[in-house]
């Protein structure tokens, strides 16, 4: 299967295994596309969040500043956009031996996001490893139709997938 799925518990637990997983794969060679969530990003606002496109940036501030009154947190759709272009640009111009994305989440369950990369990346014969939360797990199944790998939340198993999914040599 080249789309598998990631879920850890706590808060930040995945995101922390997915950097770890990027780190060692860059580490041996291996070029990971994507975006993770910026790690030390959160600032004293706590509804802001930055994604790190991968591999070397940038940086991308994905919600908006309501105004010191707001307590809501708001997706900035159009940042969040304009980095699923970059990292869809770099796949197209470079190509890829893995897609890491932080999170399958509210974006790409509507249909919108990284979804329209994640099908590109399949299609064109890349694997997939993506964060998911509980909240959106079923929006994942029925996008996957079956074709996904679940995956535990152990860094070992999931570098394991990513090196046979991309067809990579076993670490010595």
């Amino acid at each position: 299967m080249r789309l598998a799925s990631v879920s850890a518990q706590g808060r930040g637990e995945t995101d922390r295994l997915l950097e770890a997983v990027v780190a060692q794969l860059s580490a041996e060679g291996c070029k990971v596309l994507g975006a993770l969530r910026a790690a030390g990003a959160r600032d004293a606002a706590p509804c802001n969040s930055d994604l790190r496109l991968l591999p070397d940036g940038p940086v991308l501030r994905i919600t908006q500043d309501l105004g010191a009154g707001s307590t809501a947190c708001r997706m900035d759709a159009g940042a969040l956009e304009r980095g699923v272009g970059i990292v869809t640009a770099r796949l197209a111009a470079e190509g890829a031996d893995l897609i890491v994305l932080n999170k399958f989440g509210l974006s790409e369950a509507e249909g919108r996001g990284f979804r329209s990369l994640i099908s590109d990346a399949v299609v064109r014969g890349v694997p997939v490893l993506t964060g998911l939360t509980e909240a959106h797990r079923r929006a994942f199944e029925q996008f996957a139709d079956g074709m996904h790998s679940p995956l535990p939340p152990d860094e070992t198993a999931i570098l394991r997938w990513c090196r046979t999914a991309a067809a990579m040599p076993r670490e010595v």
